[in-house]
């Protein structure tokens, strides 16, 4: 089985990057991928809140498995809990490719290989401290709540004007949000069809969507 693993949250590449990334690499390195996963989340959540990348994990423990993922970021932005997840798929002998960095990480792998990887995303949040908000990142935005629903009504092929209808908000802040986000490319990528977004699968993918639904719920009864 061969996963071809995505992470949307602000600072990373969105999902249309990381899946011509991957495809591109799994082309030239003739790696047949057999399912896409796909994380979805408003904020970098820390390792212990991201509850479905564990079961994913944990999914991996019998079996012949490679993960592919277009940096070692989208696996996590912090290099405590990259030594974790390295350490747990090397445990199990899941080879992990790496695309940016054209290396395949296995129990056969010399932490030489591994040190400069961890280095470098080491390196990464000194150099967003000192320039600031990194490159293409997105703050927080009051229609994060909405996310979820957001999504759905694209992938029902709702025009913008009747979500902001349905949501009740501005039409014009609610279009600047999906541009922003590219979400319209992210549903289109993924395939989403609203049916299935509760089962957290569409054909040969697997959504996961660490959504934050209890303050949804809250902003609804208010």
């Amino acid at each position: 089985m061969v996963y071809a693993y995505m992470r949307q949250i602000p600072t990373l590449d969105n999902l249309v990057t990381q899946k011509n990334d991957i495809l591109t690499f799994s082309h030239q390195k003739d790696i047949d991928i057999t399912q896409e996963v796909v994380e979805y989340a408003t904020k970098d959540l820390l390792i212990d809140e991201r509850k479905d990348f564990e079961t994913f994990l944990k999914s991996l423990d019998e079996g012949n498995y490679t993960v592919v993922v277009a940096s070692l970021a989208v696996l996590s932005t912090r290099v405590d809990e990259l030594v974790k997840i390295i350490s747990c798929m090397l445990s199990h002998h899941v080879d992990l490719w790496v695309c940016n960095a054209n290396v395949c990480i296995n129990h056969n792998s010399g932490m030489a290989e591994v040190f400069p990887l961890l280095e470098e995303q080491r390196k990464k949040p000194q150099q967003e401290t000192q320039i600031g908000r990194p490159k293409g990142s997105k703050s927080s935005s009051k229609f994060d709540v909405y996310h979820r629903e957001i999504m759905t009504m694209l992938s029902q092929k709702q025009s913008v004007s009747a979500i902001a209808r349905t949501l009740e908000v501005s039409r014009s802040s609610l279009k600047d949000y999906i541009e922003s986000r590219g979400l319209k490319s992210l549903v289109e990528s993924i395939g989403v069809a609203a049916e299935n977004l509760e089962d957290k699968e569409v054909d040969n993918i697997v959504l996961i969507c660490p959504f934050e639904v209890e303050k949804l719920n809250e902003k609804r009864a208010s």
